[in-house]
């Protein structure tokens, strides 16, 4: 009978961290999501579906040393699968005779947010750099993050930055 009590007792203690552990990282992982894809939705579902996943692991994955940087991770994977498999559903439907709109190519102002700049990155580097500009994290971190290599990181921040001054200058000279 003491062994269950224990066990009840450990699993609340357990659910209680991990309550914890979501309500302090929820928002923070989100907002990345929503930069890194664009899509609130889709951002949405990867980050709910990073946390079930921590949930089901966080015996282990409470030890580990950035509890967070695993579910950033697991978040980002989610959406990268959830964007490849549309893009397979897309290319099964090109084959159909049907017509689809395309929207209008956006134009670019010195007053246009950093954030929304992000999005029109290559996938890589907007994931780097919303990382690294708006969730304030280091290229340690990014790395650890994205399972990549800190030069890997560099130069997809490099990259991003240079992109991100290409957009600023197109939408400088439309002025």
């Amino acid at each position: 009978m003491h062994v269950r009590r224990l066990r009840e007792i450990t699993l609340m203690s357990t659910d209680d961290e991990f309550e914890q552990f979501f309500l302090a990282q929820y928002e923070a992982v989100l907002h990345v999501l929503v930069l890194t894809t664009g899509d609130r939705e889709r951002a949405t579902d990867a980050t709910q579906e990073a946390f079930i996943r921590a949930y089901a692991r966080w015996s282990k994955i409470r030890r580990y040393e950035s509890p967070a940087a695993w579910v950033r991770r697991v978040a980002i994977n989610a959406s990268r699968d959830s964007f490849r498999s549309d893009r397979r559903r897309r290319k099964r439907e090109q084959a159909l005779p049907v017509d689809v709109e395309t929207p209008a190519t956006d134009r670019y102002s010195s007053d246009t947010s950093a954030t929304d700049l992000l999005r029109h990155l290559p996938a890589r580097q907007r994931e780097v750099g919303t990382l690294f500009y708006v969730d304030d994290r280091t290229v340690a971190e990014i790395a650890t993050i994205l399972r990549l290599n800190e030069g890997t990181v560099k130069y997809h921040l490099s990259h991003a930055r240079d992109g991100l001054r290409k957009l600023l200058d197109e939408g400088d000279g439309e002025s």
